[in-house]
């Protein structure tokens, strides 16, 4: 007699207020305190050299960091621009303060917060650090970005134990022991139940998830707990009288799809009962990369052209180096531009030629630039490479060197 295939466990994992517990490891005289992430970014060595020149009477160095006074870090209180919060730690999120709240909004409910910039090198730095471990343990991963990924736990020793929950807190122990951060994990039958489980319990919660629980469980949740069900669905929804999950899962499979859509009505009927049977996905190639910038002021094409002519080269730069540390080239450039009244636009251009050079790439992003209204003042600019492809893959054209303008498309 066969043995019986075991239950499909798939785990998510999602690290706990991630860029601050990273800047916890450097500052550990901040844990327990209100502390935002966000408005701008740093390195260690800016910090040091700051040190270094309001606290002379001694030579600072990086051992040094955990020794730091209070009143040498920022207060949210004090801060005027248009950042906005990239991660709050716990403590602040009691205030109301969340990720991606503007960091004036944030002041406004939280003034006490130390406010720190963001130092992204050293997140991926820990990112690596901490999937690493993973993968050490389990090796069928999905990698969600630079703090969450979904595990398979299926065919992993101990896997199975008690629903999950023995493997997890090996990888939850492990991550600690060797970086010092702490994440929250939900196991669950699949991976839309397992992120929804891992909200559970932060931080350094593990939630184990059954599919005869989903009634007692999920159904009580509010919608927007579903991951992919955005605010537009969800106010629709609501105009319905439907606000839980379980309020969905008793509407009819033929009134969703007639008031969404076959293929979107049919997923929030799957959804609201628990069902997904997506594999994970190992390896993904990126689409995309971007970056993009929001100014302390708005801006003019005209009147600060020198200044959004460097920005905009900066912006350019940042793309290149990024495709070049990654291995790729792209034959689509877009810019996006976000207006002082919050009008956003996008414009692309999509040639034969595959490009990863900062001075081509700026060149191609100029020309997007010259089909856009540049007569309002700006609060964003982002640039954008797409259609990628594998270095190595194509023939890339070797880079322009003519002279380019301070901002293409200025009058």
């Amino acid at each position: 007699m066969s043995e019986a295939a075991p239950l499909r466990r798939i785990a998510h994992l999602d690290m706990d207020a991630f860029f601050v517990s990273v800047e916890w490891l450097r500052y550990p005289q901040l844990k327990g305190l209100p502390v935002v992430v966000g408005g701008g970014r740093s390195t260690e060595a800016q910090v040091l050299e700051r040190l270094n020149r309001e606290y002379p009477e001694r030579r600072w160095a990086r051992r040094d960091m955990g020794e730091i006074p209070l009143d040498f870090f920022q207060r949210l209180g004090s801060y005027a621009g248009r950042g906005v919060v990239a991660t709050a730690s716990y403590a602040a999120r009691q205030f109301g303060v969340g990720s991606a709240m503007g960091l004036m909004a944030a002041a406004r409910r939280c003034p006490q917060a130390i406010m720190l910039p963001a130092d992204f090198e050293e997140y991926r730095r820990c990112s690596r650090a901490f999937k690493n471990v993973i993968l050490e343990i389990a090796p069928v991963m999905e990698d969600r970005g630079i703090d969450e990924v979904f595990i398979d736990f299926t065919h992993v020793p101990g896997g199975q134990r008690e629903g999950g929950r023995v493997l997890a807190r090996l990888i939850q122990k492990t991550i600690m022991e060797r970086t010092g951060l702490s994440c929250s994990i939900g196991v669950a039958p699949n991976k839309l139940l397992a992120k929804m489980a891992s909200e559970f319990e932060k931080p350094a919660g593990i939630s184990v998830l059954w599919e005869h629980e989903l009634q007692q469980r999920i159904w009580p949740l509010p919608c927007r707990a579903i991951n992919g069900l955005g605010p537009k669905t969800a106010a629709r929804l609501q105009q319905a009288g439907i606000e839980t999950i379980g309020q969905l899962a008793a509407c009819t499979l033929p009134w969703l799809v007639e008031q969404f859509g076959r293929s979107y009505g049919a997923w929030l009927h799957d959804a609201a009962w628990g069902r997904d049977d997506r594999p994970l996905t190992t390896h993904r190639e990126p689409k995309s990369m971007s970056r993009e910038t929001t100014f302390a002021r708005d801006l003019h094409a005209v009147r600060d052209k020198a200044e959004l002519g460097a920005i905009f080269t900066r912006i350019c730069e940042q793309v290149a180096s990024d495709l070049q540390r990654k291995g790729y080239v792209g034959r689509e450039v877009g810019v996006k531009l976000r207006y002082a009244d919050f009008h956003i636009v996008t414009r692309a251009h999509l040639g034969d030629e595959y490009v990863q050079d900062a001075r081509r790439i700026r060149a191609l992003a100029g020309q997007c630039l010259k089909r856009v209204d540049l007569s309002q003042p700006l609060r964003l600019l982002g640039v954008r490479v797409g259609a990628l492809r594998r270095v190595g893959d194509v023939a890339t054209e070797p880079p322009q060197e003519a002279a380019l303008p301070l901002f293409d498309g200025a009058q």
